[in-house]
């Protein structure tokens, strides 16, 4: 049975938030971020195995991603605050992924949801006069909240989905009804963001809603076959309230009416989902290397008596001579490789993207467009491809088992196939040969 959930506090120790006019109490410059993600990759890559057969809520690895300030990290810089920008973010939900992809899904789902009131706030250009006195990715780090979600409708999932009525009282604002399932966080989230239609019909507006609302109930998703620890579960909302300082703003229903840099929204998830990936895919092959280093050298050579090899006995060849490993290692090496280098110029393109904001026009979006379905599409193949043939590298490898190979590094299979199954990716290439051979824009679609 579902039931209302109540967000756990967690110590501030990174991201306190400070008095006005001092910056939250933040590393000082990005410099610091690669060795504090380091660290907590190496900590989380220590009992993934375990955590992932136990299958419980993420809330310990939450606790773990806020001590060490991680979900503060992309806030734009200002007077009172230092911000890291996209190519930082994307380079920790990578190594973290690397480790624990569950937990790389996770931050990788807050980081697209922080910026929603950038990507769905009024332009600047626009004139409208709204008042958006919330941003998101401040408050974000400010209060140390976790956030989960979904702004893009879902995809086969019949019924009216979210919707909102006007409330009536003082303050107005909104009353939220519905039920809809998200793939990350929604168990563990401090805050949810969700996009839902006024009356069922017309724009979506984008609001945030907290999770410990009597009128909100999560039913954790226990049944998946990976990313079991990304917290995924389907949420009901009933006659949850939302105030209008909550509306972070709003999804034209016609797509010509959508700003270029809106439609960024979509292709930022997408892209730090691919980084997520990929990390899989560099952590399977890491630790099927590591394994396979340990039993080179084979058991130490014994006499018949069980005594010590004598000196002149050459001891046997270890599987690093192998050609055939040698082989296989080679070619998942060269794919991890070629995936990197495509995800890298997308990384780079959607950061120059955001960097233009309401100025980016519809032939850059385009461009960004096609470059992140091609490293989708490359890092889906890659991971799965990688993740299948380790099974077959370290299937007896000597020290497999008690390294958590063997049976234990299906976890890295299950992850990709997961994280990549609703990629349609025939549509992915589809598009990127209609804008290759014919020049077409990719629809300005907000699906992800």
């Amino acid at each position: 049975m579902s039931t209302p959930r109540r967000s756990p506090k967690r110590p501030a120790i990174r991201t306190a938030s400070a008095p006005p006019g001092r910056p939250v109490d933040r590393p000082a410059d990005d410099e610091i971020w690669p060795r504090v993600t380091r660290e907590l990759a190496d900590d989380l890559a220590v009992d993934a195995l375990a955590r992932d057969r136990a299958g419980k809520a993420p809330f310990d690895e939450v606790a773990r991603l806020q001590e060490a300030g991680l979900p503060a990290l992309l806030t734009a810089p200002g007077p009172t605050r230092r911000g890291a920008d996209w190519r930082a973010a994307c380079a920790v939900v990578r190594e973290i992924s690397a480790a624990d992809s569950s937990v790389g899904e996770l931050l990788a789902h807050h980081y697209a949801l922080s910026w929603s009131s950038r990507f769905f706030g009024p332009g600047h250009d626009t004139g409208d006069t709204r008042s958006h006195g919330l941003s998101l990715d401040v408050c974000t780090a400010e209060e140390r909240w976790l956030l989960a979600g979904g702004v893009e409708p879902p995809r086969g999932e019949s019924g009216p989905g979210l919707t909102l009525t006007p409330a009536d009282g003082p303050g107005d604002g909104w009353i939220l009804d519905g039920r809809r399932s998200f793939a990350s966080g929604v168990t563990v989230a401090d805050r949810l963001v969700v996009a839902a239609r006024p009356g069922g019909t017309g724009d979506l507006l984008v609001v945030l809603v907290d999770p410990a609302h009597p009128g909100v109930f999560t039913d954790a998703g226990t049944d998946r076959v990976g990313q079991r620890l990304a917290g995924a579960g389907t949420v009901t909302f009933d006659h949850v309230p939302v105030e209008p300082g909550h509306v972070l703003g709003t999804l034209p229903q016609d797509e010509h009416a959508v700003a270029p840099f809106t439609t960024l929204a979509p292709l930022a998830l997408r892209l730090l989902l691919v980084q997520v990936g990929l990390g899989i895919a560099e952590g399977a092959l890491a630790e099927a290397r590591d394994i396979s280093r340990a039993g080179q050298a084979g058991p130490a050579p014994t006499d018949r008596a069980g005594g010590p090899s004598p000196a002149d006995v050459s001891p046997p060849a270890g599987s690093g001579d192998d050609p055939y490993l040698l082989l296989a290692y080679g070619e998942l090496a060269t794919a991890a490789h070629a995936a990197a280098a495509v995800v890298e110029r997308a990384t780079d393109a959607l950061a120059r993207g955001l960097l233009a904001e309401w100025s980016l026009g519809l032939e850059e979006r385009a461009d960004i467009a096609v470059l992140v379905a091609a490293a989708e599409t490359v890092t889906g193949r890659a991971a799965v491809h990688i993740t299948t043939r380790i099974l077959e590298l370290v299937d007896g490898t000597t020290g497999a088992e008690a390294r958590g190979g063997g049976p234990g590094f299906d976890r890295f299979w299950r992850n990709a196939r997961a994280l990549t199954a609703p990629t349609q990716a025939a549509h992915r290439l589809r598009d990127i040969g209609d804008h290759y051979l014919n020049g077409t824009h990719a629809r300005l679609t907000l699906l992800a």
